[in-house]
């Protein structure tokens, strides 16, 4: 019987492990189309532009530190927003607010790379949120930011869903 009972113990575990690997490679799929932190927020989903209030950062032109009592979750991203205010108007119209090439650094899309978006180097275009690894890299897209933008735009058909390890 304790065989029996070991065995039974066992293929459990592997069915629960199996299951729990398939549902984060899909997890993690996903996830690679959006900059985000890692791990995940209350909400169930991980954190996007470092928890930066995406609202604030396009109406007020500046990072403004968000606040876990006011998520949102948006294509399988938490945001999170300074007040119940810009969490209403983000879930009224999020795409209007969301970073452009999934959150990650505008620049680095424009030549077919992933890397880190900093809400901290943001610029806005067009009404648009893009985000820039750091200063150095902020300065050089600010040299040319409409064809920076344009490169960006048509690589981000190509590697949106490449992870950003195999690019």
């Amino acid at each position: 019987m304790k065989k029996v009972t070991n065995r039974l113990n066992r293929s459990v575990l592997v069915g629960c492990a199996l299951i729990a690997t398939s549902s984060l490679s899909t997890f993690s799929f996903a996830a690679d189309e959006h900059n985000v932190a890692p791990g995940l927020t209350a909400a169930g989903a991980p954190l996007g532009l470092h928890g930066v209030d995406p609202v604030a950062a396009i109406t007020q032109g500046k990072a403004v530190e968000g606040a876990a009592s006011f998520t949102a979750v948006y294509q399988g991203v938490a945001y999170y927003f300074s007040d119940e205010k810009a969490k209403q108007q983000f879930s009224a119209s999020p795409a209007k607010y969301i970073p452009q090439n999934g959150g990650f650094c505008t620049f680095g899309v424009s030549v077919g790379k992933k890397f880190d978006g900093d809400p901290n180097f943001a610029s806005i275009v067009d009404g648009k949120l893009y985000v820039f690894l750091n200063e150095d890299i902020y300065k050089l897209f600010l040299e040319d930011k409409q064809g920076t933008i344009e490169k960006a735009a048509a690589n981000w058909q190509k590697i949106e869903h490449v992870a950003a390890t195999d690019l």
